[in-house]
């Protein structure tokens, strides 16, 4: 009966979540989804480079506007471009912002959120005060007047490097994104340490003295490692609405790498002549979006089960 008993495997909690995810159908879909789609978009355009030579930035004026068909699936823009490979080509630059951004922002958040939690006191009250301005100020409007700012005229002559060049666009977009998306992670990571330095387990290492660093780094965050998870898959499908947005308005990603955001922003001027040309880069802001919304809400559910009851 005992050996039974010890003999007997259980399931981890990283295997439970993931049985409790695979039943949120919409989130299992989304995820495959979104899965393919990275894939394609990062895939695509490295086999046209490597392999073709292909170069989605050559105009052929000849091909302006042409109808959907075989050889061009989504038709051509106004220089003749074929749409679909720069919509793989702009996905690849849009999910790549959302990745990087949401990383760093991770990072900071967690950085903050570990400190002002575990030391408490004045350094938790003055974090925090920070954390809630930053939370109180309008962001979109503040995201454009920084992206408005032209780097070569502000950047100092030895520095002038940083501002030239088609990434200059894209490292100031996930700056500015960046400097407004630890926030959440912050107050969330603090909450969940305010709670765990109170455990049996954070107590007995204080009291054999190991190092507050190897505390917060070896016992606490990977107990708090869910709800970051979650928080961080949401905050990329704003990232990507933010950058669509910003590069919409033609503050964003500068041309000519293209994105989904200032493929819309060209397409306007044709909306009457053309207007699948906005509907493409559209639909795919969309369907990416709403697949990292159903992931982050079925991680939610997997991680959280008690969520799933109190709804």
């Amino acid at each position: 009966m005992l050996n039974k008993f010890f003999s007997k495997n259980y399931d981890s909690p990283w295997q439970i979540a993931w049985r409790r995810f695979k039943k949120h159908k919409l989130a299992s879909y989304s995820l495959i989804l979104l899965a393919l789609l990275s894939l394609i978009v990062i895939l695509v355009p490295w086999i046209l480079e490597i392999g073709f030579h292909y170069d989605s930035n050559v105009t052929r004026i000849d091909e302006r506007f042409l109808p959907l068909s075989w050889q061009h699936p989504l038709g051509t823009d106004d220089l003749g471009r074929d749409v679909l490979l720069r919509i793989f080509y702009g996905g690849r630059i849009s999910l790549a912002i959302a990745l990087i951004s949401a990383f760093f922002s991770l990072f900071i958040g967690l950085a903050i959120g570990a400190w002002a939690g575990y030391y408490g006191g004045l350094i938790d009250t003055l974090l925090m005060r920070f954390t809630d301005a930053m939370l109180s100020l309008p962001q979109l409007p503040l995201m454009i007047l920084l992206a408005a700012i032209d780097l070569q005229k502000v950047v100092p002559d030895t520095l002038s490097f940083i501002a030239r060049g088609n990434t200059a666009s894209m490292i100031k977009l996930m700056i500015i994104v960046v400097f407004f998306g630890w926030m959440t992670v912050a107050r969330l990571v603090r909450g969940e340490f305010l709670s765990l330095k109170e455990w049996e387990f954070v107590q007995a290492a204080k009291g054999i003295g190991v190092p507050n660093r190897k505390i917060i780094w070896r016992h606490m965050i990977p107990n708090c490692i869910a709800p970051i998870i979650v928080a961080t898959t949401l905050s990329m499908g704003s990232i990507i609405l933010y950058e669509a947005v910003l590069s919409f308005l033609g503050l964003g990603v500068q041309p000519p790498i293209p994105s989904w955001g200032n493929m819309l922003n060209n397409a306007q001027e044709y909306i009457r002549l053309a207007p699948l040309l906005a509907f493409f880069p559209g639909f795919f802001i969309l369907i990416t979006v709403v697949s990292i919304n159903f992931i982050g809400d079925g991680l939610r559910d997997a991680f959280d089960p008690q969520f799933v009851n109190r709804r």
